[in-house]
């Protein structure tokens, strides 16, 4: 069952993601410049986290786990870019694959290194 619910929180949340890359305007406060690119950062952040719950379960070696993850955000990110391209009152840019890729990265990070500390059995 938990592999299935880890699956299932990884594609909900990236439908949530696409969702609000589909909607014209976003409701958040404008609190400083460029302030969306930490919120991509943080949206990726947590899609690294459950992409690296998600493809645990295939018991690849850390690296491959890592890298499996962070191409799957970079991959995903560039498609919700792409995707907003298409979306009045939206726009794309490198910044914010980045952000989102930089996003991923740390979660990568973060699961490489929870995954030396404990170990499954």
């Amino acid at each position: 069952m938990t592999i299935r619910l880890n699956y299932l929180m990884l594609v909900l949340y990236c439908g949530l993601i696409y969702w609000l890359s589909d909607q014209h305007k976003l409701p958040s406060p404008h609190l400083f410049d460029n302030e969306d690119k930490l919120q991509h950062f943080l949206a990726y952040l947590l899609m690294g986290a459950l992409a690296w719950q998600a493809f645990a379960h295939w018991r690849l070696p850390r690296i491959r786990l890592f890298m499996l993850s962070v191409a799957f955000c970079g991959l995903y990110g560039w498609s919700d870019e792409w995707h907003q391209s298409f979306v009045a009152g939206r726009h794309s840019g490198f910044a914010d694959w980045l952000a989102d890729f930089l996003g991923g990265l740390l979660a990568g990070g973060i699961g490489w290194y929870r995954s030396q500390c404990v170990r499954f059995n």
